[in-house]
């Protein structure tokens, strides 16, 4: 923890007063009581989503790791998929005067209250994965994670090259992310922008699967009963695509052949069913943020400037690459 000291200096008395922590950890578990801790450690308050999907899994194991290795102590608190448990989270990480607050935001909307408070209390804010559409950029000093309209761009891009030689529409449906979030709005969007250059690219379908496997599945067996005919799936990540395969397979078709699929993250199961023939293509999000994050912590605690956007980088996988990549697959 970093301490609050008191220090004279030699001309006069100067107080020098730096933030400290009480013993309460109500944002959640994960990281040991920082109540007056004096083991000058950093100390970071995360506030995670949740625990919806593969990815968000990977993604909350190498934060830990990471902020272990790094001799950073972390409060972690899982919100569950709802913004209000993760202003709760901020709000108690303020109240525990912690060294620095990151959090992957559940929707992009709705931070400006809590994000002042937090700038109030001199503490400084890292978003990861997710980014904010405050207009005050100030309340934050970066954001870490993936380009989500390129990535959603490069799944359009796979699909036009697809089809070039095709005179007849396709019809797309698309499992969109949890309603209001940055991925899929941006996945969403940068998709669109591309496929909107050819009239015979349709989008029949659109719903949010809430980035779940279970949601995935429920809302592609609604697709299926009122759409005869499917020639594409784009899902904005692979859980909701894998839920969709077991629907796809349940009506009697064949995933990867009957309806061609195109997802978004490349976690191990997802690329295992891309090396399998039933997701087609996939395009990379990758959850392990950890080290980077750390870093970032360090540096911006310590008053230094760092970009306001830091890009993750990333790729994308055909069948013959995921079959070379799944052996060292760390996630």
């Amino acid at each position: 923890m970093l301490k609050r000291i008191s220090a004279l200096i030699l001309a006069g008395a100067t107080a020098l007063t730096m933030a400290g922590c009480s013993s309460s950890d109500s944002g959640g578990s994960g990281g040991s009581s920082g109540g007056g801790a004096d083991d000058g450690k950093l100390v970071m308050g995360f506030a995670q989503v949740g625990a919806e999907s593969g990815w968000r899994t990977a993604n909350t194991k190498d934060i830990q790791e990471s902020a272990k290795t790094a001799g950073v102590e972390l409060k972690f608190s899982d919100a569950q998929q709802k913004q209000e448990n993760q202003i709760k989270a901020i709000r108690s990480y303020i109240q525990q005067k912690v060294d620095v607050i990151a959090f992957s935001p559940v929707v992009e909307s709705g931070w400006d209250t809590v994000l002042k408070e937090a700038q109030n209390a001199k503490i400084p804010v890292i978003l990861t994965d997710r980014a904010v559409d405050s207009k005050d950029t100030s309340l934050y000093k970066t954001f870490l994670g993936s380009d989500f309209v390129e990535e959603g761009k490069k799944a359009g891009q796979w699909l036009v090259d697809q089809y070039k030689d095709s005179k007849d529409d396709v019809n797309i449906v698309q499992l969109e992310g949890t309603t209001g979030s940055a991925p899929a709005n941006d996945r969403k969007a940068g998709f669109q922008q591309v496929i909107s250059a050819d009239p015979k690219f349709k989008v029949i379908a659109s719903q949010s699967g809430d980035f779940t496997r279970a949601k995935g599945k429920e809302v592609m067996e609604a697709f299926l009963k009122s759409n005869p005919k499917i020639d594409v799936l784009y899902a904005h990540n692979d859980d909701m695509g894998l839920g969709a395969i077991e629907a796809i397979e349940g009506a009697g078709k064949v995933p990867g052949k009957d309806i061609k699929i195109i997802t978004v993250d490349a976690v191990h199961d997802g690329m295992q069913a891309l090396a399998d023939g039933k997701i087609n293509y996939i395009v990379e999000c990758s959850p392990l943020l950890g080290t980077q994050l750390m870093d970032l912590a360090k540096k911006v605690v310590k008053g230094e400037q760092v970009p306001q956007r830091v890009v993750t980088e990333e790729t994308t996988f055909t069948q013959e690459q995921a079959k070379e990549a799944l052996p060292n697959r760390k996630y």
